[in-house]
């Protein structure tokens, strides 16, 4: 399956969809902020399948790392979830970039949803 880096500052929504995903046999790498993703993708090289973030988060938010990712490693499919609607707003902005935007709260059928359609997107492209 796929390698995905999930990138949430709570600790139970990063724990739930980390869980649902890797019940699909996804193998799952987490970060707390976007400062941590970007440092793990540097270190990996942007070895993953899918980038999977938050929007607002401490230290880094969801937009500035989805920017530095999109820049470094374009091919990488990122996929955005936020619960805030003025956030949702400005990731609208970066349509070109973002694959889709899940709106918390979500259910475990709307995350793999989503998730299963980003990573369909990039077989396809």
């Amino acid at each position: 399956m796929a390698r995905i880096l999930i990138t949430e500052d709570d600790a139970a929504v990063r724990t739930f969809v980390s869980r649902a995903l890797q019940l699909d046999g996804h193998d799952i790498v987490t970060a707390e902020d976007g400062e941590e993703a970007l440092l793990t993708l540097r270190d990996e090289d942007g070895g993953f399948d899918l980038l999977l973030t938050d929007v607002k988060m401490p230290i880094m938010d969801g937009i500035a790392l989805t920017h530095h990712a999109a820049r470094d490693w374009p091919a990488l499919p990122i996929l955005i979830m936020t619960g805030y609607a003025d956030q949702r707003e400005r990731a609208k902005g970066l349509e070109k970039i973002v694959r889709s935007v899940v709106t918390k709260p979500f259910s475990l059928a709307d995350i793999r949803t989503a998730v299963n359609g980003a990573l369909s997107d990039k077989i396809a492209a």
